[in-house]
């Protein structure tokens, strides 16, 4: 799963960097101005997050995170309908309703710097930020769709995910999983114009890419609590490193 996003908080010498080679330099001083840093944010929220779509491939738009279908009939619907689509699930994408339509034509790359999990202990729940190793932004595959209703349109996205690497197999084990760890799909570099290219239409041509990101190139490490009286809120203090001493056995044992 991936319901809780870190994203805008890095240099824009960095997101140049890795995305520059594709988007006119103005956008980044649109979107990445430092004027809106999410060091932690829920997205229950339904924040706007920064995604380039194959339709708009030199601009990076701002989507609120949680998909609503176009087919949405009413504003209470759209309510109770975002609060289950920050999530997509890769391996059910062409069979939902609510994905199968964009899965084919709206699919996007959601740029975060990280995002936030939970391992669970004796009852507690500890966070963890992950993060690349390199510092460097990371792509996550989306899609997205646009909702008019009611003399409103909103354009919304949903973030896919697909089944944990060892790392994150290790740190997401919430004992109500069903189905296993989960993790969101962050795509490569050489995988981006494969996962925009809107002419493969087939779950079996994106299965090269629904697949766990390398757990090398990943950081994993506890933070201060993110939920509750105690929790730290958007601060920088969400990417802090933070030691829990009923955590110190598995982490000199696993990590």
């Amino acid at each position: 799963m991936c319901y809780e996003i870190r994203t805008s908080t890095l240099s824009k010498e960095k997101y140049v960097n890795r995305y520059g080679d594709s988007l006119d330099p103005r956008e980044f001083d649109r979107v990445f101005d430092g004027s809106r840093p999410v060091y932690h944010a829920s997205g229950f929220d339904h924040l706007d997050l920064p995604v380039i779509t194959r339709q708009n491939p030199d601009s990076i738009q701002l989507l609120n995170w949680g998909l609503i279908p176009h087919w949405t009939k009413s504003i209470e619907d759209v309510v109770r309908i975002q609060n289950q689509t920050l999530n997509a699930r890769a391996e059910t994408l062409f069979e939902k309703p609510a994905f199968r339509e964009s899965v084919v034509s709206r699919r996007c790359l959601v740029i975060a710097d990280g995002f936030f999990e939970h391992h669970h202990k004796n009852g507690k729940a500890f966070p963890y930020h992950i993060h690349m190793k390199n510092n460097e932004p990371m792509t996550l595959a989306g899609i997205w769709d646009t909702w008019r209703g009611e003399g409103v349109e909103r354009t919304t996205v949903s973030i896919v995910t697909t089944r944990a690497n060892a790392l994150m197999g290790r740190i997401h084990n919430n004992p109500k999983l069903s189905e296993g760890p989960r993790m969101p799909l962050i795509l490569p570099k050489e995988n981006e114009q494969d996962w925009l290219n809107l002419s493969v239409r087939d779950a079996k041509d994106l299965e090269h890419l629904v697949i766990p990101f390398d757990e090398r190139l990943l950081e994993a490490y506890t933070v201060p609590k993110l939920k509750g009286k105690l929790a730290v809120g958007n601060t920088e203090r969400a990417i802090t490193k933070y030691d829990y001493q009923e955590l110190v056995v598995v982490q000199t044992g696993l990590f």
